[in-house]
């Protein structure tokens, strides 16, 4: 009889466990793998990283999204990683490589200079909206959606082009774990969001 009860005892502790693990995946954080170069030189194609479902969404954050239905090109269910740059209420635009949030100039430390000025362009939100025919134009970030570029901006598909991130479409925000990339790298992703403005 003791034997019997060990045993359940035991079947209900695992059961318990694998419980708690298939909630904390599906509601606290999962792995997922980059896909593409858009996020070089700070993620690589096909590495992995945690997505942090629960995480508060900042400037400088990166967050992976359902690109289905923002950009008009991804036809079926397909998850893009890219930087948050315009929050709700933002005023968002580009010279020469620099950005401006709200009239404030960025901290784009995370690439370099020669990074920032082959592949920004020019543009405020207004004049990307009009000349890419965005399906929600607006010279300020709207509610409840995000502005996002990816780093490696000469090749990245990102708000440029198709425009906002609607927050319903974000899965989560992206961490590098400490045993992958470099430190630098890291920083890059996972702290960023600390030092968005260069004032």
């Amino acid at each position: 009889m003791k034997t019997l009860k060990s045993i359940v005892n035991v079947l209900v502790a695992l059961l318990i466990g694998v419980i708690v693990a298939v909630v904390i995946k599906s509601t606290v954080f999962q792995f997922a793998h980059v896909a593409g170069p858009s996020m070089q030189p700070n993620l690589v194609d096909r590495e992995q990283v945690a997505m942090l479902n629960l995480a508060p969404i900042r400037h400088n954050s990166v967050i992976i999204f359902n690109a289905q239905g923002e950009d008009p090109n991804a036809t079926s269910k397909i998850d893009y990683v890219k930087r948050v740059i315009g929050m709700p209420g933002d005023k968002v635009q580009s010279q020469n490589g620099v950005i401006y949030v709200n009239g404030r100039q960025i901290n784009q430390n995370y690439i370099s200079h020669n990074e920032r000025n082959q592949g920004t362009g020019n543009w405020t939100l207004s004049s990307l909206g009009e000349q890419h025919d965005w399906q929600v134009k607006s010279a300020t970030v709207p509610k409840n959606m995000y502005f996002v570029l990816g780093d490696h901006r000469s090749v990245s598909n990102d708000s440029r082009y198709w425009g906002f991130v609607q927050k319903d479409k974000v899965a989560g925000v992206v961490k590098v774990p400490f045993w992958t990339s470099t430190a630098s790298q890291r920083f890059n992703i996972n702290e960023a969001y600390k030092h968005w403005s260069t004032k």
